[in-house]
């Protein structure tokens, strides 16, 4: 029995897979404004992997890189908000 939209002969890896993969990796060390970079690119990869129906490999990789975009951005976010109410030093 065949199963529908199902691709025929090897999978192809996503293209941007292991560009999400670096920048979600370098988005908590190094530079945080590539975690919403990593965050974005990361969602739309996922959706095109599941919309491919096995056709697209490299879901471990945009995963991964997904993830710690996420984790990069809330980190920017949390260290931004210390610096501001750091230069504050009570001061309004």
């Amino acid at each position: 029995m065949a199963i529908p939209n199902q691709p025929i002969g090897e999978t192809v890896e996503h293209p941007q897979a292991n560009l999400i993969l670096v920048l979600g990796l370098l988005s908590p060390f190094c530079c945080g404004l590539l975690g919403p970079i990593a965050w974005v690119l990361g969602k739309r990869a996922l959706n095109q992997i599941d919309e491919s129906y096995g056709a697209l490999s490299g879901r471990s990789q945009v995963m991964i890189g997904y993830i710690a975009g996420i984790i990069g951005t809330i980190l920017m976010v949390l260290f931004a908000m210390l610096y501001v109410a750091g230069s504050c030093n009570g001061n309004f």
